[in-house]
């Protein structure tokens, strides 16, 4: 099945381009089928690749799914034109009363700043506990994965000495975990950021589970609740060009950066990069989206409050 996002959407024309099939709303209603209804909260500055990251994802699964972009009151987007946002963003007043099966808060550049100090933070924060209560299972993303576990757990985020900047290995820590269904012993996940969540600090956290971890990157991923959310530490939904990019962009700025480690063909930025992440990302998602969301949303979304913290496909 394909992914339902709103009509003229820029990532409908790039995903065609991809042989991604994508449909538009006017298509979707035709079809008697309840989708899964996913809410995207993008905190990235250049919203529009980012749209398109997470709908190829989405698009690659056999459910249709319904996308929906929220997008903060309480900070304007600078990189992004605000008829894009009055198009196809709503705020959060727009949604407050609907339920959703699944959600995805994406990172945000703030990670240098303490998190009270982030301007949006009250309203960010505001949408995490909203969430507890309408969606049957969120993804947090980079930094929203570090907010979160601060908002809920008390979890501080710690400064690295140089950016964690590459493709780095992974492995799970639990192999028969339903998110891991079908992977390999060794997986791949880019990683782009200047803060970390130490294992010891988690450990600390019977509510929370370490699920995947690298001996260069950390912690990858954890869940809490029974797999009503799960913290990404890194960027399984990066195009194949994103970390070039960065890479350039900061070169450009004269900033202290290094070569991204085991991205590039013989890690030369004269070469093209060396992609190895797309196959585990696809599966990832999938997984979740079956799993944690289809099998576990109840067919009525309104019944999603009543959810509470039962554990399920721990």
């Amino acid at each position: 099945m394909p992914v339902k996002i709103p009509n003229n959407l820029p990532a409908i024309e790039l995903l065609k381009k991809e042989n991604i099939f994508v449909m538009s709303d006017l298509r979707a209603n035709t079809q008697d089928i309840r989708p899964m209804r996913v809410l995207i909260l993008n905190l990235m500055p250049l919203k529009i690749s980012t749209e398109t990251d997470f709908v190829r994802l989405l698009s690659n699964n056999p459910l249709q799914v319904e996308v929906e972009f929220l997008r903060l009151d309480s900070h304007t987007s600078k990189n992004t034109p605000e008829e894009h946002l009055e198009l196809f963003y709503k705020g959060f007043g727009e949604i407050k009363e609907n339920f959703y099966d699944g959600m995805i808060i994406t990172g945000a550049p703030v990670e240098m700043m303490k998190f009270e100090d982030v301007n949006y933070w009250e309203e960010v924060t505001m949408i995490f506990d909203w969430a507890r209560k309408h969606v049957t299972s969120s993804l947090y993303i980079c930094w929203a994965s570090q907010a979160a576990l601060y908002h809920f757990y008390g979890v501080e985020k710690v400064p690295l000495a140089e950016k964690l900047f590459g493709v780095f290995k992974h492995t799970a820590t639990e192999k028969t975990h339903p998110l891991f269904r079908g992977f390999d012993d060794e997986f791949f996940i880019p990683h782009s950021r200047h803060t970390t969540i130490l294992k010891a600090d988690l450990e600390g956290k019977e509510e929370v589970s370490i699920l995947s971890e690298s001996t260069g990157a950390g912690i990858a991923i954890a869940s809490s609740r029974g797999g009503r959310e799960f913290y990404l530490t890194g960027h399984s939904e990066y195009a194949p060009l994103t970390l070039h990019e960065e890479y350039v962009r900061d070169v450009e700025k004269g900033l202290p950066i290094e070569v991204p480690l085991n991205y590039y063909t013989d890690n030369n930025p004269a070469n093209p990069p060396l992609v190895r992440w797309t196959s585990h990302a696809n599966l990832l998602f999938n997984n979740w989206l079956n799993y944690f969301v289809y099998q576990e949303t109840p067919y009525d979304l309104k019944d999603v409050e009543h959810l509470g913290d039962i554990k399920v496909n721990s």
